[in-house]
């Protein structure tokens, strides 16, 4: 006897705190035969807000299909206001990624796509610069090399969100392009574009941070994956990592061990939004833990 495979789906969630919140999810998966194999919920007291999010699997006889799913839970989101979603996560996220010259972001991210240690599709690649686009031809990616100065800006990023457009993504990553995106471009992208950068504390702006942080005895480098905002680098924070280093590193080394820390920390920004843990919450961010 043969035994079918399971069909799991996310549903996510966020509405004003009140009581039964937790409920109208539970219930509802329970009277619809669906077994929850993981679940977060929290409850912001500051903003109150309210965010949830549960994994299930729908394998009974009369397991009803996903587009039977959303619209029964549709009558029961509505009574709470909720903003809601339930997803298939064997459908990749289709992701866009922006990058200049430093590879090493874009390199981590295409491995991981082509190992399938993310379930992404990549439509697209665009740059500022022509250096990576035989990269982008052996992967067989499309690469869009739109030139951009402070004339152009506003042409080069209305052909940039052509590229979005014509290809559907659901996400964009900027995998270190050294461009500022307009308010404009960073109002359309909202909540669906993650950028990377270093962090050092202190925090060195600027030309050559690594060397002002060198010259300033440094004990830790690190990385920031935040969705990008008008507020350059200040944007909601996804994930952050850290490396210790001490006075035997050179400059070099560790602008090498901030490249490690931050195609590190964008590939589980990435990862953590593809697979819905990550919700808004005014300037912040929620983030619920996964693997």
């Amino acid at each position: 006897m043969t035994t079918q495979a399971k069909t799991t789906y996310i549903l996510t969630a966020t509405c004003t705190s009140k009581l039964g919140t937790v409920d109208v999810v539970t219930r509802f998966l329970f009277e619809n035969q669906c077994y929850i194999t993981e679940m977060h919920t929290f409850d912001d007291t500051n903003t109150c807000n309210f965010f949830i999010r549960a994994e299930f699997t729908n394998d009974a006889d009369s397991a009803l299909g996903l587009e039977e799913l959303r619209a029964k839970f549709s009558d029961e989101a509505e009574r709470f206001d909720m903003q809601w979603a339930i997803r298939d996560p064997r459908t990749p996220e289709r992701v866009v990624i922006m990058v200049s010259k430093f590879d090493h972001c874009l390199q981590d991210l295409l491995h991981r796509y082509r190992t399938g240690h993310l379930n992404i599709e990549i439509p697209a690649i665009i740059s500022n610069h022509p250096d990576l686009k035989e990269l982008a031809d052996w992967h067989g990616i499309p690469y869009y090399h739109f030139p951009i100065t402070a004339d152009t800006k506003p042409q080069q990023e209305a052909q940039v969100m052509t590229v979005v457009e014509n290809t559907q993504a659901d996400l964009v990553v900027l995998a270190r392009y050294m461009q500022v995106l307009s308010d404009d471009l960073c109002t359309k992208l909202q909540g669906r574009a993650i950028n990377i950068h270093h962090s050092l504390l202190p925090g060195f702006k600027g030309a050559r941070p690594y060397h002002q942080a060198y010259d300033k005895g440094v004990k830790l480098v690190g990385a920031t994956a935040h969705y990008v905002s008008p507020d350059l680098d200040e944007g909601p924070i996804i994930t952050q990592g850290i490396e210790s280093v001490d006075h035997s590193h050179t400059p070099e080394q560790l602008a090498a061990k901030g490249r490690d820390t931050e195609r590190l920390t964008l590939a589980k920004a990435v990862k953590m939004h593809c697979e819905r843990r990550v919700f808004l919450d005014g300037s912040r961010t929620v983030v619920f833990p996964g693997s």
